[in-house]
């Protein structure tokens, strides 16, 4: 091997241990399209395997997009993988069927593959042909399209689901030169030369000319760009900590936390909530979180947009982000019996309410109001018999006349004076007696069934949230 070739693998082993990407005695699938790049990052990846201890195998994806040629790439790739003695891992899958863009379709058919390989213990990681030159594209492309700082860090060294790009230090160029130097052989893809794709117009067409007439070291300024906002990510991703959930799921934002941070921060709150609610950040873009972060700025204490894949929705001082239809799905109206003592999972829930009888062996002050008790004695009939008590949700029209009261209220109105967001209202718990109102979360106790200072024999009442705490003045 050359000067220039030894000079080429140093360079990719320090960007490879820069990055932490491959540790000791790894198993790694290197993703092989047939290709200059992907061909490259095998014979590179081979030469460097002994410094790590690295165990190689070979994947590849057969897209069904091309007939023949794409036959016909599987068939060249496999040879490489036999001609090298490594296990090749092949998934054939028929990309031009699925309805949607064929590009991301079939990335998202890549990506389920490695994802499916790593997560059933075949590879640790996967490696993938990105070049500098696929970075600058990238970046471009983003620049052009309105990214915000997050998308213009471009592809990423190393990816939380296990995906590494060795090669992203590289030009395409010096890729190639190496290759017609040792004639090592690799297939021609001729779509890249189809300029009906965006991506094939910036690289022929306006990367070459803006080269020419602004920026000739253009490719080192655009991916220097995406090394600054990448670290910025990383900046943030420590400051915010924010765990992201095993799958999509309802998320809340408090306005006033929105309002005070500083916009960069807000923006990445919302961000973050975006990602966790609908699972990721396709088709969101800058003016989406603006959006957001407008609604959180307004005076107006009620708002509603749909987002792609995506319904935000302002009550009071909070946001909350689900995905279409999500909130029509949950358990609404329920009716249950409920004894005393008794612990019974809220439908639709984690939280509990939990009833127990206590007798008191001490008076409390006169002053003591105690909302989540109730007068046991109240309940209590002439044959012994135990109280018909019944937990349902909040029904349109409920009022009752809480305890400390002179008057009966609607629910509605207590919602609307404490700020209940809309959207927790629907399956508010409520005890009633006979068909009478005797507790409501947060608001307690029926001034009628409340417990006085004397009462001896309590009722007690008490909500535990999702994590176990008890709640029970929530």
């Amino acid at each position: 091997m050359g000067l220039s070739g030894v000079r080429m693998l140093d360079r990719i082993a320090h960007f490879i241990e820069r990055h932490q990407m491959l540790p000791p005695s790894s198993r790694v699938g290197v993703a092989v399209s047939g290709g200059a790049d992907s061909v490259f990052l095998l014979h590179a990846l081979r030469e460097l395997a002994a410094r790590w201890d690295l165990q190689l195998s070979v994947l590849h994806v057969e897209h069904g997009m091309r007939g023949a040629a794409s036959l016909d790439d599987a068939g060249f790739v496999k040879d490489l993988a036999q001609s090298f003695g490594l296990p090749f891992h092949i998934h054939s899958a028929n990309v031009p069927a699925i309805h949607d863009n064929q590009e991301q379709a079939a990335r998202r058919v890549r990506h389920a593959f490695f994802a499916e390989l790593i997560g059933n213990g075949t590879v640790d990681r996967t490696a993938t042909g990105h070049t500098r030159s696929d970075q600058v594209e990238t970046v471009l492309y983003r620049i052009l399209r309105g990214s915000g700082l997050a998308g213009l860090a471009g592809i990423l060294p190393v990816t939380k689901e296990g995906l590494v790009r060795p090669l992203l230090d590289l030009d395409r160029c010096e890729i190639e030169a190496w290759l017609r130097e040792r004639k090592i052989a690799w297939r021609e893809d001729a779509s890249n030369q189809n300029r009906d794709y965006a991506r094939n117009r910036l690289r022929h067409e306006i990367l070459p000319l803006l080269r020419e007439t602004f920026n000739p070291r253009l490719d080192e300024t655009l991916s220097n760009m995406a090394t600054v906002a990448r670290d910025e990510e990383l900046y943030w991703e420590s400051t915010l900590p924010s765990p992201q959930p095993p799958v999509p799921s309802p998320q809340t934002l408090e306005v006033s936390q929105l309002t005070a941070a500083p916009p960069a921060v807000a923006r990445r709150l919302i961000r973050r909530a975006i990602e966790a609610a609908k699972g990721d950040l396709r088709q969101i873009d800058f003016a989406h979180v603006e959006r957001i972060l407008e609604m959180a700025r307004s005076k107006e204490g009620h708002d509603r947009v749909q987002l792609p894949g995506l319904d935000v929705f302002r009550s009071f001082e909070w946001i909350r982000l689900t995905l279409p239809g999500a909130a029509s799905d949950r358990t609404r109206d329920f009716q249950l019996a409920i004894g005393a003592p008794a612990s019974v999972e809220l439908p639709g829930s984690e939280a509990r309410i939990t009833l127990q009888v206590i007798e008191k062996t001490e008076i409390d002050q006169p002053c003591v109001t105690v909302v989540n008790e109730l007068d046991w004695q109240r309940f209590t009939s002439t044959d012994g018999a135990l109280p018909s008590l019944e937990l349902r949700n909040w029904r349109p029209g409920d009022q009752y006349r809480p305890a400390g009261q002179s008057k009966h209220q609607k629910l509605k109105f207590l919602f609307q004076e404490a700020r209940i967001p809309l959207w927790e209202r629907g399956d508010w718990p409520i005890i009633t007696y006979n068909g009478t109102i005797v507790w409501t979360r947060r608001f307690g106790a029926a001034a009628e069934f409340a417990a006085s200072p004397s009462t001896r024999v309590v009722l007690r009442v008490e909500v535990s949230s999702e994590n176990g705490n008890r709640t029970s003045s929530l």
